[in-house]
């Protein structure tokens, strides 16, 4: 499969150490993307859900050095912790394994475009002030990822593809549409106060590129539902990547080229 080059890559809420957690995909991601700047914006590694029972796969191993490996091919990998692993925020501004360890990050594009880059869960009133509910939100979320996965074992079986529960119900519940504007105004108010241009976030899980009072917010989504990064072009643009779509055109790409090679392996040209 090709490697698809970025200027820059954002990826946050992978939550490694969580069983729904998408790590196939991930995995695939970064194997077949690659980049100047790597920002893993939060909520990574999932230390709150390995409290309650450990559960490390082998392939989480991989991802992990997938990431160190790119830092010591150069990219510079900058990692600002999120809630649930929120012990790395007691190491920021240490490197580990080439890797940047910081609260926050101002980035700026290929067009000078400054983008403040940090997780999210300082916005969010729930996480700040009731600890207890945002642990209880926690797991009625693993619940209802947990219903997600056998809904779409049996989507599979029946002939469809991957289709999100969660980020349905989402979309429907008026009261998560409520907080999730909530959340995107209060992190754009702090973005104008800053005089930046825009911000890069995580945490809520709902990725999305919008333009809000004339400031760009852009959130990467996850890789437990969505299975979403955000990548900076060459010319300073951002771009959402759905890897779920994408891996499937570059598997496409790769067919429609093995089909038009000759016996003796050459590419015939379509011109």
């Amino acid at each position: 499969m090709a490697t698809l080059h970025y200027k820059s890559l954002f990826i946050s809420d992978t939550h490694l150490g969580l069983r729904a957690s998408r790590t196939e995909y991930l995995l695939d991601f970064l194997k077949h993307t690659d980049s100047d700047n790597l920002y893993l914006v939060g909520d990574v590694i999932d230390f709150w859900k390995m409290r309650s029972g450990w559960y490390w796969p082998a392939i989480n191993n991989e991802i992990i050095q997938q990431i160190i490996a790119k830092a010591k091919r150069g990219t510079r990998v900058v990692y600002v912790p999120g809630n649930h692993d929120e012990l790395l925020r007691d190491y920021l501004n240490f490197h580990l394994s080439g890797i940047e360890i910081r609260k926050e990050v101002i980035h700026t594009t290929e067009d000078n475009r400054r983008f403040l880059i940090l997780h999210g869960d300082e916005f969010d009133g729930v996480v700040l002030n009731n600890k207890w509910l945002a642990h209880l939100g926690s797991d009625a979320y693993d619940l209802l990822l947990w219903l997600n996965r056998w809904f779409n074992v049996a989507r599979r079986r029946l002939g469809f593809g991957y289709w999100s529960l969660s980020a349905y119900l989402k979309n429907q519940v008026k009261e998560a549409v409520k907080y999730i504007s909530n959340f995107e105004q209060a992190v754009i108010h702090t973005v104008h106060e800053r005089n930046l241009d825009g911000v890069i976030c995580g945490h809520i899980h709902h990725a999305v590129i919008s333009d809000i009072a004339g400031l760009t917010y852009a959130n990467c989504g996850d890789c437990v539902e969505s299975c979403t990064a955000l990548a900076e072009e060459p010319d300073g643009s951002l771009k959402l990547i759905r890897w779920v779509d994408e891996s499937m055109n570059l598997l496409d790409e790769k067919e429609k080229t093995h089909a038009h090679s000759n016996s003796d392996g050459r590419v015939v040209s379509t011109n």
